[in-house]
């Protein structure tokens, strides 16, 4: 099934060489880029889709500096000339290459409802909503080699090749077994309560997996099984509904624009929360507000 990455980013300081190399395979897309780099490169990276990201080869230096913040906080250094890292949904980071002056690099765009249904099992959102920024594991680093050498394949081979590199490591990135197909419980009441008004009160900012599961004293896998079993929804989405709810407030409330709305409620831009919106509410910010205000 095809989808279409969704992603935004504002870099400089890279030149592309030689175009892009794209395989797309069964709920996963695979890119292939080759960059030269000015002395300190980089940029602001986010996208709706979970990703990885893969050093296959750096000339020059090899430090990289990921963030989680404009200003440096949250900040992951690697030395490694190869490193992995792997960007939930909706995460924004900031990266920066230090004397790096070419890298070639693989992303890879996961479509978790088409990995789900073909898993044939519900996805652990504690997996998929935590990252691992810039780690190193050779296993990883050996499938991201072949499947870009078949990104770059002229002669590519049958697309089941392809298609089982990928969803491989995939499977080994969320650590994936026929146990973690068991029901878990819901939150007790008072769980859920004290993590509804954490959101609640926190809504304009990032709030991590880990703070919520900390309030309800679970491990984040536990506490995003159980806060789903009680609300339908996995804690991100809840969220994101909030800030959506909020959004519609100004939009009635007042004459603002939609960037002013967008960043107010905590999204990244105008797009981002005009796409957001759109998916939640099943119109854009614009045409809700006319039919509300009609």
């Amino acid at each position: 099934m095809s989808f279409q990455p969704r992603m935004q980013n504002k870099i400089s300081g890279f030149k592309v060489i030689g175009g892009l190399h794209r395989r797309e395979w069964n709920g996963i897309i695979a890119d292939v880029w080759d960059v030269e780099c000015e002395a300190r490169a980089g940029g602001h990276y986010l996208s709706d889709d979970p990703r990885m990201f893969i050093v296959l080869d750096a000339e020059g230096g090899s430090r990289c500096n990921v963030r989680l913040s404009p200003d440096g906080r949250g900040a992951v250094e690697n030395e490694r000339q190869q490193a992995l890292s792997y960007i939930p949904a909706g995460m924004e980071i900031w990266a920066d290459m230090v004397d790096v002056r070419r890298i070639r690099h693989l992303d890879l765009h996961f479509n978790l409802e088409v990995l789900g249904r073909r898993l044939e099992e519900e996805l652990d959102a504690g997996r998929c909503d935590t990252p691992r920024l810039m780690f190193y594991d050779e296993r990883f680093l050996q499938l991201a080699q072949l499947i870009a050498a078949e990104c770059l394949n002229p002669q590519p081979l049958h697309d089941l090749y392809g298609d089982g590199l990928t969803v491989a490591l995939f499977i080994d990135l969320m650590k994936l077994n026929r146990s973690d197909a068991r029901k878990r419980s819901a939150l007790a009441t008072w769980q859920l309560r004290r993590a509804v008004e954490y959101i609640d009160e926190n809504w304009g900012r990032n709030i991590r997996l880990e703070e919520l599961a900390s309030l309800a004293g679970l491990s984040q896998s536990h506490f995003s099984h159980a806060f789903k079993a009680s609300t339908g929804m996995a804690p991100h989405q809840w969220q994101t509904n909030a800030r959506v709810e909020r959004a519609k407030q100004l939009l009635l409330k007042n004459e603002a624009s939609l960037t002013t709305v967008a960043a107010e409620t905590g999204f990244s831009d105008q797009a981002h929360f005009t796409r957001v919106f759109r998916k939640v509410v099943g119109a854009t910010p614009a045409s809700w507000k006319r039919s509300r205000l009609s």
